[in-house]
């Protein structure tokens, strides 16, 4: 009112004032009419302010308050503690702004183009800086191949999230995702939910108990006679330990041998390993495999793997059964629903190499996104073990001989100070395993294959006495090991130790006798031996010489000198 009062009374002050010189009444009525637009302008904007001002403090709420109660939606899991250090400073804020604009920029082409985004988020309260979130976590679930890979790569890139926000992925991404994740390098820990609780064991049970139900629930008929074997003695030996704990007395009979020669181990620890190594046997037939998740091995083996995480025999042979039941698609979701893929990435980031590729061949198994090949027990992949977008153009095998392994084959040369301390030591200077160490650094576009089997010198020492595995035998059990993995799908390089190489020149002769393994005939590139004993082997003369005190084994004996069945036809590979 009183401003409109001034107006109406400078309106007649214009209209009635006669000015002594007409010649300066223009520029004096301009004057005023300037003095009242600006007054009108600057009273109306300070009314304005202080109406915004007034309206905003009485719609405050508490940040604080409303974050509480959002954070009350979430569902917390104890993971791997976060950096607590967490930086908010330019590059913070910079991230936050950038992650606004996109938001922003597909809201609008969204709305213009009708995109799923729109109806997706449309009525999704989140903020804006979790919008990249959301946006990967359904990228990563459409029917597009390559745009599910992507997504999946720039989840394992992504290290500056806030910890709630890698849990919003861990609960809510597909299994399909989480395998690709495990499978990453660089991915995030917290990726990773921890696996359920396990079920409580049964009154007045224990895990050896529990693992020996498992072993006999397994079918015992139409069973080569090593498997009877170890499931035979699995289920004797943990009789008489169930015996011992209650009163009795330790029986060493029969095939109570191995206890003997263990006698300083805990009797709970071998008798376990003793079903492991059943349980091993078992899982590599198909349908004992469903056998051993319907009997709730998923939950018993990760019991033993949780319990004995100082003994990697126990772990390696856990790993083991895992993997082999990963060959099997159908079994994928138990495996994921267990928790195993969370142990599987843990181990995978392990400094020990033999927990590391154990980890990685059953990751592998799982992950049918990006690998068409199946390793079976006793092939792993020394390089690339996660993820890669380098394209492999060849393999490297590597075949050890009598005694050897996997990886022990191709450490370096023992170091006094590497055994005395059990730190990690530095790769550039000493290494457990040349081929994945080095040879994967200076040859990144191989993939390295270390194929293990078992081996002894004398049947006293056997695994399985009434094992007898010939060269040709192995030949045959490894070639079909080796095409499930992809050999001879690209050029092939064989490096062989001992005698690894007359397994590959054996599995080579094999391989040109049958049609539908041409392949790694015709991509082998070259071979590379390391104390081949071409000819045989004296030190096998010697064996077979006083072979009724030693007891050589089937292998000791092929490597003698003269060999017929050892080295017909062998020839032909050479030339």
């Amino acid at each position: 009112m009183s401003l409109g009062a001034y107006c109406v009374i400078c309106c007649r002050r214009i209209g009635i004032f006669t000015p002594r010189l007409r010649s300066h009444t223009p520029w004096r009525n301009i004057r005023n009419i300037i003095r009242l637009t600006g007054s009108l302008i600057l009273g109306g904007s300070l009314f304005l302010t202080y109406e915004v001002l007034a309206l905003k403090k009485s719609v405050t709420l508490d940040t604080q308050v409303v974050e509480r109660e959002k954070m009350k939606s979430y569902i917390y899991v104890h993971t791997v503690p976060a950096d607590k250090a967490e930086s908010h400073g330019l590059v913070w804020q910079a991230r936050k702004e950038l992650h606004k604009a996109v938001r922003k920029v597909l809201a609008a082409s969204a709305r213009v183009l009708r995109s799923p985004f729109a109806d997706s988020f449309s009525t999704v309260d989140i903020e804006d800086h979790d919008c990249t979130v959301w946006l990967l976590l359904r990228k990563s679930g459409e029917d597009d191949k390559a745009s599910r890979l992507q997504a999946v790569q720039e989840l394992s890139e992504a290290h500056h999230w806030h910890d709630y926000q890698y849990r919003i992925i861990a609960q809510a991404c597909d299994s399909r995702t989480l395998i690709g994740l495990a499978r990453s390098k660089q991915s995030d820990c917290r990726f990773f939910l921890p696996p359920p609780p396990l079920p409580s064991l049964k009154e007045d049970s224990s895990t050896e108990e529990e693992l020996r139900h498992l072993l006999a629930s397994l079918p015992q008929t139409e069973l080569d006679e090593c498997l009877q074997y170890f499931t035979s003695l699995a289920l004797s030996e943990s009789s008489q330990s169930l015996a011992a704990q209650k009163g009795g007395l330790w029986c060493f009979g029969g095939n109570g041998l191995p206890y003997a020669e263990s006698f300083g181990e805990v009797p709970s620890a071998t008798v376990e390993m003793f079903c492991l190594e059943a349980i091993v046997k078992h899982s590599e037939i198909p349908s004992h495999c469903d056998h051993i998740e319907a009997g709730g091995g998923l939950q018993l083996l990760q019991r033993l793997y949780q319990l004995h995480k100082d003994c990697p025999k126990v772990q390696r042979n856990v790993m083991r059964i895992i993997g082999n039941m990963a060959l099997h698609e159908h079994l994928h979701p138990a495996i994921v629903r267990s928790g195993w893929v969370s142990l599987m990435a843990e181990a995978l980031k392990s400094y020990h190499i033999m927990e590391a590729s154990h980890a990685a061949r059953t990751l592998a198994n799982l992950d049918r996104e990006t690998v068409r090949e199946k390793y079976q027990d006793g092939v792993y992949v020394l390089h690339p073990q996660c993820r890669t977008s380098q394209p492999i153009k060849a393999d490297v095998l590597f075949i050890h001989g009598l005694m050897g392994a996997a990886f022990k084959t191709w450490r370096q040369h023992d170091s006094e100070r590497v055994v005395m301390e059990n730190d990690v030591v530095d790769e550039n200077r000493y290494t457990t395993c040349w081929p994945q160490t080095w040879l994967a650094k200076d040859c990144p576009a191989l993939r390295i294959i270390s194929v293990e089997y078992d081996t002894s010198l004398s049947d006293w020492r056997a695994r399985c006495p009434m094992e007898r595995k010939s060269i040709a035998f192995r030949s045959n059990e490894l070639l079909s090991k080796l095409r499930a993995a992809g050999v001879g799908d690209r050029p092939v390089i064989w490096i062989s130790h001992s005698m690894g190489g007359l397994l590959v020149k054996k599995m080579l002769l094999e391989a040109s006798r049958k049609p539908e393994l041409s392949a790694i005939i015709n991509n082998t590139r070259g071979m590379i031996f390391y104390s081949v004993p071409h000819h045989g082997s004296r030190l096998a003369e010697y064996s077979v010489n006083i072979r009724y005190l030693l007891f050589p084994s089937l292998e000791v004996k092929e490597l003698s000198k003269g060999e017929s069945l050892c080295w017909e036809g062998i020839e032909a590979v050479e030339h």
